[in-house]
Order: structure tokens, then C-alpha cells, then sequence
């Protein structure tokens, strides 16, 4: 499947993600695992080379970035490992033991790292698949205000697509990101929001589920897995709606779906970021329909049918207590159903 950001080979259906999720981060007969202190400076300017299989336990991965933000300038001598920054594998599930790497499976996240670093990193650590520089922020929206471009993080070399893993009673989801344009959300095996959504969806399930602030689909996607015939996915951000409506297409098969119609491309998205008026990103044919808009999810009722059984509103900030009892009455009297914030 084409990736829409790098446009190699690079992203995988559900099925094939899944199908190597038990072997992919397990080391073979001869690799050998050498845990470095996080906290320390690497003692010496060295490191160990992938074993013959292919792979690398992750600190060995890590010491070869060091070596080369040491040798750039990025790094001193004298900073810790973990100076070099944070390891998102791909894919990304709940793991009880650290993984040993294979090609092309880090998005490594950096204050520290900048370009030229970066490009030997993702040249020269065959494990790196993309290499982001990150600020004191969240990407993305990560607030109400709707009339400014959200921060993003900064992609300096490869790609950051990158899949996780979040296990559902009904099978796992697979859920694709842009790392540099989505906040984190890794799965920690124990999902208190999908567990939230399975408890109001309900056995059998309700008729339609919206999914207000989606992000990039897991709520809404979970809703569908579980059978609800009436699933609307929406985000006022182009990235989170864009991922969305894709992680609808790589999820197909767990669906009662014939096609799915995606109607903007990621790179028009980029030209109206943040919307306010939804617009409909994709929608599907078959059994079940799913729908996905961008748009301010106050405005969403404009284009939502009659009766909807129930709503999820995954606010990012959901510290104003009073605020989010204003949203849950606003959406009741205009739309009506239930409303949970998960």
C-alpha cells in the first residue's frame, strides 16, 4: 500500500501487520542483548553492529545514534543516553520485554538531533525509519482554538508513518500516524478509552456511534469492530481526519465493507489544515457505514442524521470540568443520544 507521506512500500494492511506482531521484535538464536545504563554517557564512542538475522537490541540502536550526535555536534561527550531522545517502534504494541529491532522500525523523537544529524541517522542505523525533531509542545490540535495553524514537529529525514496495536475484545485495531503531526498515544495493553466505548456500545451494539474528536479513528473504529452499522469519525485537524478515513481502509477487512471512498488527498488536506464547516473526508459502501469529516465537531451536527445512539467526545483537555458539562448539554439538545467522554 502506497504511504501518503514518503510514497514507498511502507504501510501494511491490518492482516499483515498482525500477522508478524509474535516474531517481529524477538532477537534469534545469536543476537545477543547489551542493556546500557539510560542514564549515563556511553563509556566509549562505540557500538554493536545488527546481528546476522537482521536485528539489534534496542540500547545498541541507540548507541550508534549517540556516536553520530556526539560526532555532529548534537550530543557532548558528557550527556546521558537518553539525551538522544524517545523510540517510537513500529509497530507499536504492549511488549513485556525490551525488542530487539529489525530494518526500518524506529521513529526516533529529538530536542537535540538537527539535519545533517539526522540524515546520517536515518543513512547510516539501518533500524531508523524516520528521524523527528519535537518541541516543548503537542502537535496537533490540542485545543479549542480554531483560528490558528497548530504546531507540528519537525520530519528531517525519512518518514514517521508509523502503526500501533490496540487490543479490542473483538480483535486488535491497527491504527496509522504521522508521528510528527499527531500527538502519542501507545498502547499500554490496558486501554481504559476502548474499554469505555466496548461498556457503551454494548451487546448487541447501539445503532450509530459518533466519534466527535477522533484523532486518527480509534474510537470510531472500535465502535465499528464491534459491530455498530453507523459510525461518524471527525476532527477539525487535516492530518488526524486524513489518517482517519485511511486507518478505515487498513482496518477493511474486519468490516462489513465493500469500498471505501476517500475524497481528499492528503496533500489538498494540507491546504485547509484546520476547518471549521465539515467536510467529508471518506465515506463507505456495504453492510456498515462509516462516514468521516473535518470540521469543528460543534458545527457537526449540521450534517448528522437524525437519532444517533451515542457519542464519544475525546476532548484533549479535559481538566475544565465545566466546560465539558456545557459541550455533553450543547450536543444533547442539538443532536440528542447519549454522550460519554471517554
Amino acid at each position: 500500500m502506497k504511504c501518503p507521506v514518503c510514497q514507498m512500500d511502507c504501510v501494511k494492511s491490518a492482516t499483515d501487520i498482525l500477522s508478524i506482531l509474535t516474531t517481529i521484535f524477538q532477537p534469534c538464536s545469536d543476537c545477543t542483548m547489551h542493556p546500557l545504563d539510560k542514564r549515563a554517557p556511553l563509556a566509549d564512542l562505540s557500538y554493536i553492529r545488527p546481528c546476522l538475522c537482521g536485528k539489534r537490541f534496542i540500547d545498541d540502536v541507540f548507541a550508534q545514534m549517540y556516536v553520530i550526535m556526539v560526532e555532529e555536534g548534537d550530543l557532548l561527550k558528557t550527556d546521558p543516553l537518553l539525551a538522544v531522545g524517545s523510540p517510537l517502534i513500529h509497530p507499536g504494541f504492549a511488549m513485556d520485554s525490551p525488542p530487539f529491532l529489525p530494518g526500518k522500525s524506529l521513529v526516533l523523537l529529538s530536542k537535540k538531533v538537527n539535519k545533517k544529524a539526522a540524515q546520517r541517522i536515518f543513512d547510516e542505523v539501518p533500524e531508523v525509519r524516520g528521524v523527528v525533531k519535537t518541541g516543548d509542545f503537542v502537535p496537533g490540535l490540542a485545543n479549542a482554538d480554531l483560528d490558528s495553524v497548530p504546531k507540528v514537529y519537525d520530519l528531517l529525514a525519512g518518514c514517521d508513518v508509523r502503526a500501533d496495536i490496540f487490543p479490542l475484545m473483538t480483535g486488535p485495531l491497527v491504527m496509522y500516524k504521522q508521528q510528527s503531526l499527531i500527538h502519542i498515544e501507545f498502547p499500554r495493553g490496558n486501554d481504559l478509552k476502548l474499554q469505555s466505548v466496548e461498556q457503551h456500545v454494548g451487546i448487541p451494539p447501539v445503532k450509530s456511534f459518533v466519534d466527535a474528536c477522533s484523532g486518527v479513528g480509534t474510537l470510531g473504529l472500535a465502535a465499528a469492530c464491534l459491530g455498530v452499522p453507523h459510525v461518524i469519525m471527525n476532527d477539525a485537524w487535516y492530518a488526524s481526519a486524513f489518517w482517519s478515513a485511511f486507518n478505515l481502509e487498513i482496518n477493511r477487512e474486519y468490516l462489513k465493507l465493500n469500498r471505501v471512498k476517500i475524497f481528499e488527498q492528503f496533500e489538498d488536506m494540507q491546504k485547509h489544515p484546520v476547518a471549521k464547516d465539515p467536510i467529508k473526508i471518506a465515506e463507505t459502501e456495504g453492510e456498515q457505514i462509516i462516514e468521516v469529516f473535518q470540521g469543528d465537531f460543534r458545527s457537526l451536527y449540521r450534517v448528522l442524521p437524525a437519532g444517533i445512539s451515542l457519542t464519544a467526545i475525546d476532548l484533549f483537555d479535559k481538566n475544565d470540568n465545566k466546560m465539558i458539562e456545557l459541550i455533553k448539554k450543547e450536543w444533547q439538545e442539538k443532536v440528542g443520544g447519549e454522550v460519554f467522554i471517554p
